[in-house]
């Protein structure tokens, strides 16, 4: 009877836990094919930052006889001298004014959209899904639709040609409203507000003091989307500014660009401003993506 048993428990099938903790392997082909595509991509994506390296290497002259796609002689330091000491070395407060205008209004933009997403997720009142459509519905009107209205706005305040009429328009994020809203649904508990009110706790102390917390790796993602959207902000600053000292880095370089058939030489010059340009967002990046990652992953272990 023993032997018996031991035999139909041998041909037992495995149980399920077994069965679903091993997982379905991948064939080496679709693992192949899948490593392929991303190779391809990642080519097409890189390929231009590779040539605009390459090309902030050289001078003008083997920028135009030299193969575009491979180095010739170094000469990026005597570039990056002449760069910044172009016309005065106006580069500097082009690129100052960049991240002024970037680093300023992302930061104002994120605190405002954790605020409004915050209040809509957690407080209930009348027309709050009305408002919440409306914001919805700025994430589908495109920037370039909203420059002119801006900047009659402005002209009608006489504020046109000043750095509010580029920073205040800049803090403003449909989108950061959406995805605070969605987050702080998410990943503040009511219980922890209820307790918190309890203990005697106010509405901008719990807000500050734990859903800010709660809420950061949302924030830090609005944060590098809204830095990115206002370092490339370009039409805006064309339309609201005059004075080549307000210039951000994006109008700067495009002034110089269309005055390469004039002076030849600020066509090297733009691809290495154009260079510089990137650097400020990949160390943003860089810098902020370990609390972006660590954000994401306590919100995993937690859920």
């Amino acid at each position: 009877m023993s032997l018996l048993t031991d035999t139909a428990g041998a041909h037992a099938p495995a149980p399920a836990s077994e069965k679903t903790s091993r997982g379905p392997r991948e064939s080496r082909l679709s693992v192949a094919v899948a490593t392929g595509f991303l190779a391809v991509i990642a080519v097409y994506m890189l390929l231009p930052v590779f040539w605009l390296v390459v090309s902030a290497t050289k001078t003008q002259g083997d920028l135009v006889d030299t193969f575009g796609l491979w180095f010739s002689d170094f000469h990026l330091i005597d570039n990056l001298r002449a760069l910044f000491a172009k016309q005065d070395g106006v580069f500097l407060p082009w690129l100052f004014n960049s991240l002024l205008y970037a680093g300023a209004g992302a930061a104002v933009g994120t605190l405002l959209s954790a605020m409004a997403g915050y209040a809509l997720a957690k407080y209930r009142f009348r027309g709050r899904e009305f408002l919440f459509s409306v914001v919805l519905g700025g994430v589908l009107v495109p920037a370039t639709a909203l420059a002119l209205p801006l900047f009659l706005l402005f002209a009608e305040a006489g504020a046109t040609n000043t750095f509010w009429a580029v920073f205040l328009p800049s803090i403003v994020s449909p989108f950061g409203v959406y995805l605070s809203r969605i987050f702080a649904a998410a990943s503040v508990p009511d219980e922890l507000l209820e307790a918190a009110r309890i203990d005697g706790s106010g509405e901008l102390r719990t807000f500050f003091t734990m859903a800010v917390r709660l809420m950061s790796p949302a924030m830090v993602t609005i944060f590098l989307f809204q830095f990115v959207v206002i370092w490339n902000n370009f039409l805006l600053p064309l339309v609201m500014l005059q004075d080549d000292r307000l210039y951000p880095v994006t109008l700067g370089l495009f002034t110089w660009q269309s005055q390469v058939s004039r002076d030849p030489s600020l066509q090297i010059l733009s691809l290495t401003g154009s260079l510089v340009s990137v650097v400020p967002i990949v160390i943003t990046f860089l810098v902020l993506q370990r609390y972006w990652k660590a954000g994401l992953a306590a919100g995993a272990v937690k859920s």
